[in-house]
């Protein structure tokens, strides 16, 4: 147990990577395939929710799955090609792995597309666990054993709270750093380019109440 006990848990879109650009380009797609307007520049504006969540916005409920399935048959050859890491990303993930933690991505993305698109970026994780929002991710979290979850969304702090996690919260995505805080994040960072650095510091404090 010792040996994992700075696990953490990152979520996907808008905290590792920059996803905006292709899942716009799946949704435009999507709406000339479905003939439905769908602004996908309001989409990327609140990434977080799983794809159906956010369909229901544009689409009556019993045409959802069918628009679900056409977006998902789209993503792997438009959307992961466009993905790019956020800065610091790789480096975070680093520097979990490099103090004996494991890490595990936790995301509303499907695990399917979660898996495509962390192995596209070339990121070394030992678990995903996709289509997950909110406190439902909890689950996923406790049993990875995750001491703290990296999200961009105020929801990834309900998920933190939900999973025992330090809720560690990155300004990167729909919410500045004053909302996320106000929200009841633990720990606020402008971006990944931070992590490493409160990282080491948090594993040191915590190595040092072990001890104690």
């Amino acid at each position: 147990m010792l040996l994992f006990m700075h696990s953490v848990g990152f979520d996907l879109d808008m905290t590792l990577a920059d996803t905006r650009a292709g899942i716009a380009a799946v949704y435009d797609e999507l709406s000339l395939r479905i003939g439905v307007p769908i602004d996908s520049a309001a989409v990327v504006a609140r990434l977080g929710p799983p794809l159906e969540l956010e369909l229901a916005n544009w689409l009556p409920a019993e045409e959802i799955p069918a628009a679900a399935a056409v977006f998902r048959s789209l993503y792997p050859s438009i959307a992961v090609p466009a993905t790019t890491l956020l800065p610091g990303a790789r480096e975070a993930v680093e520097a979990v792995r490099r103090a004996g933690g494991r890490v595990i991505v936790v995301t509303g993305k499907s695990t399917g597309d979660a898996e495509r698109t962390v192995g596209f970026l070339g990121l070394e994780v030992d678990g995903i666990a996709g289509s997950l929002f909110g406190s439902a991710k909890g689950p996923a979290l406790a049993s990875f054993g995750a001491a703290a979850y990296v999200g961009d969304h105020v929801a990834d702090i309900e998920a933190a709270r939900a999973g025992g996690a330090v809720s560690v919260a990155v300004a990167t995505g729909p919410y500045p750093a004053g909302e996320l805080r106000a929200h009841g994040a633990e720990v606020v960072l402008e971006d990944l380019t931070e992590f490493a650095g409160w990282f080491d510091g948090w594993r040191a404090a915590r190595g040092t109440a072990e001890i104690a």
